[in-house]
C-alpha cells in the first residue's frame, strides 16, 4: 500500500503551526479584561467547537455562540459569554502563530514528490491568515475548510474525500498527517493512511494511526516509504 501514495494531506493547528499564546492563556486574559471569573475551562470550548462550526459564518460568530452556550449551561448570563468571546477574539491574532520545527521545510520537500492538500476544521478567515503567517499559503493544491457549511467536520470522511477528489487521487493513494483523534479516525473512515504527530510520545492504545512521528521534521524521509 505504501508504494501507491500519491498525495499527502495535512491538518494545520498543532500539526504545522501553533499560537504564540496558548488558548488557555488567552481565555484567562479575556476573562480578566471582561471582569469575570473564567467560567469554563478552555477544553470545553474545543470539545464543543464542531457543534457550532457548521453554521457559523466566521470564527467571531462561532465563539460568541459557543461561549454564550457554555456560560448559560453553567448558570451564568449568556451576555457575559458573548462579551468574553468578543474580548477573546480581540486578543486572538490569527497571524500570531509560529510554525512547528521543520514544518515548512517538510511541506515543501514533500511537495516535490507528492500532491499536497490541507484538511482543517478551522474556518477560512483564520486559517488563511495562519497559512500566510507561516509562509505556506501557496503550498497546497487543495484546501478543505471542514466544518463550514459545504463540509462536515473531521472525523467525518467527507472532507478527506473532497480533498482527494480535488487532487485527482483515490483515497487509498493518500496519507493524512494530523495531531488528533479526528485526524486519525477521519482518515481511516475515508480509506486513507494516517500519520499522527504526537510531540514525541508514542500514541496511546485508543489511537491506531498507520504511522506516528514526534514532529513534522520526522516526515523526512516519509515514514510510509
Amino acid at each position: 500500500m505504501s508504494d501507491t501514495v500519491a498525495a499527502v494531506l495535512f491538518d494545520l493547528d498543532d500539526t504545522l503551526c501553533r499560537y504564540e499564546r496558548s488558548p488557555g492563556e488567552l481565555l484567562a486574559v479575556a476573562a480578566e479584561r471582561v471582569g469575570i471569573e473564567q467560567p469554563f475551562p478552555v477544553g470545553a470550548y474545543y470539545r464543543r467547537f464542531e457543534e457550532f462550526a457548521e453554521d457559523s459564518e466566521d470564527m467571531a460568530e462561532l465563539r460568541e455562540r459557543c461561549f454564550a452556550t457554555l456560560v448559560a449551561e453553567r448558570g451564568g448570563d449568556p451576555a457575559d459569554g458573548r462579551a468574553l468571546a468578543r474580548t477573546y477574539t480581540d486578543e486572538r491574532d490569527p497571524t500570531a502563530v509560529e510554525p512547528l520545527p521543520s514544518a515548512p521545510e517538510a511541506v515543501r520537500r514533500l511537495g516535490e514528490r507528492y500532491r499536497l492538500g490541507l484538511v482543517t476544521n478551522g474556518l477560512r478567515d483564520a486559517q488563511r491568515a495562519k497559512l500566510e503567517a507561516i509562509g505556506l499559503d501557496d503550498a497546497f493544491g487543495a484546501t478543505v475548510y471542514a466544518g463550514e457549511p459545504a463540509h462536515a467536520a473531521k472525523p467525518d470522511p467527507a472532507p478527506f474525500h473532497a480533498a482527494t477528489e480535488a487532487l485527482g487521487v483515490a483515497p487509498e493513494e493518500a496519507v493524512h498527517v494530523g495531531d488528533s483523534r479526528p485526524d486519525v479516525a477521519g482518515a481511516a473512515a475515508a480509506g486513507l493512511q494516517s500519520v499522527l504527530v504526537t510531540g514525541g510520545e508514542a500514541p496511546g492504545e485508543a489511537l491506531s494511526p498507520t504511522y506516528w512521528v514526534g514532529g513534522p521534521g520526522e516526515l523526512l524521509p516519509p515514514p510510509w516509504r
